[in-house]
């Protein structure tokens, strides 16, 4: 059976790009990775310096799609209980009452994520893994859907603490975040140049319309092919020289399993938002250096000689045959 022409639920993000656009200059690569992530119940990484309206676009979408927000920013005297709650004791009844944190939304933004020691990042790693977080001796479901977006200074290091690779893998997509162009910029400075800029935004969608189009998403058609190349995409970031890559020496640890199924729910979304109802090996290539940055740990020596994930993952799609 094939796949729904996805035409007519794209027609349904419309209005919300609409809107997004109303508030956000540009951006709208930006705008379409978070698009991605909700239609995949995908967590993502922010990557950017100050000032590049990280927070706006995360605020504006979930608006947009009539979602609770919730935001956190993190810093080093933050504890677990800040984010998932605590419980209280009541001296008259003599019992405890559960305070939930703000972890408990639709779309939390973690907000310099690196910041927090290691006790809150392993009691957010619980919330993004399980969609459930422990408070005390009681679990607690999490909010449908749930999303957790983080962003990260890649400048200041100072008063930061590294992400653990467990972590990090648990986001399907790391997205960088360049400075906008010159007529972006002019655009920006029109629209919130003045005191009273308005940054309201309506709902222009609801949950079950999200629902419809992450259905929409997982029904699309992945050819054997299209697999297979999705498979050694991520298998040639461990074993390069199986793929005939000369990458010997520079890569120390590859992506892993969970890889694989992030990079196939991407380049589902990638041929959703193209329109059609199936995956390309192009959807693939698209999608994986979002999904393969901050899973491929680089050795001493790439870095010694400044090399990026990104050139890593580059060579290696460049490397492979296209089915």
């Amino acid at each position: 059976m094939p796949p729904p022409d996805p035409v007519p639920f794209l027609r349904k993000l419309e209005p919300f790009y609409a809107t997004v656009s109303a508030v956000l200059v540009g951006q709208r690569r930006l705008v379409d990775r978070l698009v991605i992530g909700l239609l995949t119940d995908g967590h993502v990484l922010l990557e950017g310096v100050p000032g590049l309206a990280k927070t706006l676009a995360v605020r504006t979408v979930a608006a947009a799609l009539a979602l609770k927000f919730s935001r956190i920013q993190f810093t080093p005297d933050l504890l677990p209980a800040d984010v998932v709650g605590t419980q209280i004791y009541n001296p008259r009844t003599g019992e405890f009452s559960v305070k939930q944190g703000p972890v408990f939304a639709n779309v939390v933004l973690a907000d310099e994520i690196n910041r927090a020691p290691a006790k809150v990042q392993s009691a957010l790693l619980e919330a993004m893994q399980e969609r459930q977080v422990t408070i005390g001796d009681r679990t607690f479901e999490l909010p449908k859907p749930f999303f957790v977006l983080a962003t990260q200074n890649p400048i200041e290091q100072e008063g930061t603490y590294p992400l653990p690779e467990a972590q990090v893998d648990r986001f399907m997509l790391k997205v960088l975040i360049d400075y906008p162009g010159k007529e972006e910029e002019l655009a920006i400075l029109d629209r919130m140049g003045s005191v009273d800029s308005d940054t309201h935004v309506s709902a222009a969608l609801q949950p079950h319309d999200l629902a419809e189009l992450r259905h929409a998403v997982d029904v699309q058609f992945v050819d054997p092919k299209v697999r297979g190349y999705i498979v050694d995409v991520v298998r040639a970031t461990r074993h390069p020289a199986e793929y005939g890559l000369d990458l010997t020496g520079l890569i120390q640890c590859g992506a892993s399993p969970r890889a694989t199924v992030a990079l196939v729910r991407a380049a589902k979304a990638e041929a959703f938002l193209k329109g059609r109802g199936y995956v390309t090996p192009e959807d693939v290539k698209t999608a994986a250096p979002d999904v393969l940055r901050h899973r491929v740990i680089l050795s001493y020596e790439a870095e010694a000689e400044d090399l990026k994930a990104d050139a890593v993952v580059k060579r290696v799609l460049d490397g492979l045959p296209v089915p």
